[in-house]
């Protein structure tokens, strides 16, 4: 699907930034009976926002549907049924040939559109298998590997990256991690409506507290810079701008890790300072892994499969892994005892013995 051309077809009219909806007059009820209806995505995005879902979530959501739609020439799903559907996800398995998680996170999309959008909770897909998610090992850097990589990672995406690894972060918490997070009392991070829509704390690497205090000094001196500028304003998750209207300005609320330029926000218009990118993290952790002469298909979620395996490594206790991890299911966790058992670190080969 391209991005581009879904844009094109589907515009998107941003409301008003966070700092002006505040002064909107909003429209009677009698005034609301004759507004037009918005447009079918319209509504999509508006009850994929109102459940809490995230801006990923909302675009995944928004391209599977709309190439639902253009597999059935563009006619409404009010006009079709489950049997298309059905259709549908059979295209996707025998001629598209996506994996089973593609397979489901498609039908998950397109059930969402129906049971919410369309007002049809009992909307169910009969005769489909929800395929299954084939288990596997997730790869796994040494300690030494891990070493080289971080020595090759540029120097203005060391500090994240780097936290990455030390904390057992996924990119998103990585990127999204605010000044108020960082505890260096107590030496841990507060992730906030993390996978799941849950909070849990981690911890934060001794090594990286002075490298975090200088972060924190230079988005500081930049924040000064935006706020005589006009900007400034971070983007306040669940409407705390209303509630606290001056917080937005509050340096606690800055990003840790803050992009390179001022932008708008997609969802809210808001022109401010956004987070860094999770694609200029991913160049540099490619580039990286080439130049320490790693021969692993690894991504920069690799970094905390790797974390918690040497966790284990050390001897620390499963459930205290668990907990830092934030997995809901100790099964979730012990995949990583089966890494353990590869290899030398449990069976040795009679071969070394020969």
């Amino acid at each position: 699907m391209n991005d581009n051309s879904n844009r094109k077809q589907d515009k998107i009219n941003h409301p008003a930034s966070p700092q002006s909806q505040s002064n909107v007059k909003l429209p009677t009820k009698s005034q609301r009976s004759t507004l037009p209806k918005p447009k079918l995505l319209d509504q999509l995005r508006n009850d994929i926002r109102r459940k809490g879902l995230s801006l990923s979530t909302e675009k995944t959501y928004v391209n599977w549907n709309l190439d639902y739609i253009k597999f059935h020439n563009k006619q409404h799903p009010e006009t079709l049924n489950a049997d298309d559907v059905t259709d549908y996800l059979n295209y996707l398995v025998n001629k598209r040939h996506v994996a089973p998680s593609t397979q489901n996170q498609a039908l998950c999309a397109v059930l969402f559109l129906y049971r919410n959008t369309l007002n049809q909770p009992d909307f169910y897909v009969n005769e489909v298998q929800w395929s299954k998610k084939p288990r596997k090992l997730p790869l796994v850097l040494s300690m030494e590997e891990v070493k080289r990589l971080l020595d090759c990672i540029p120097p203005q995406d060391q500090l994240p990256i780097r936290l990455m690894y030390g904390s057992g972060l996924r990119v998103s918490e990585t990127i999204r991690l605010r000044i108020a997070d960082v505890d260096f009392e107590h030496a841990q991070l507060r992730i906030i409506d993390a996978k799941g829509k849950k909070d849990r704390l981690t911890l934060f690497p001794q090594s990286l507290h002075e490298n975090i205090r200088r972060q924190i000094e230079r988005v500081r001196e930049m924040h000064k810079v935006d706020l005589k500028r006009g900007y400034g304003h971070a983007e306040l998750p669940h409407a705390l701008h209303k509630k606290y209207p001056g917080a937005s300005t509050n340096l606690n609320w800055q990003y840790l890790f803050p992009s390179a330029r001022i932008s708008e926000n997609p969802r809210s218009g808001n022109m401010a300072r956004h987070h860094i990118a999770r694609t200029t993290l991913s160049r540099s952790f490619k580039e990286a892994l080439k130049l320490s002469n790693i021969h692993k298909n690894a991504t920069l979620h690799t970094l905390r499969h790797s974390f918690a395996t040497h966790l284990l490594q050390n001897r620390y206790d499963i459930r205290t892994v668990q907990e830092i991890l934030g997995h809901d299911d100790l099964n979730t966790t012990m995949i990583y005892t089966h890494v353990l058992k590869l290899g030398g670190f449990a069976v040795r080969s009679p071969l070394d013995d020969l």
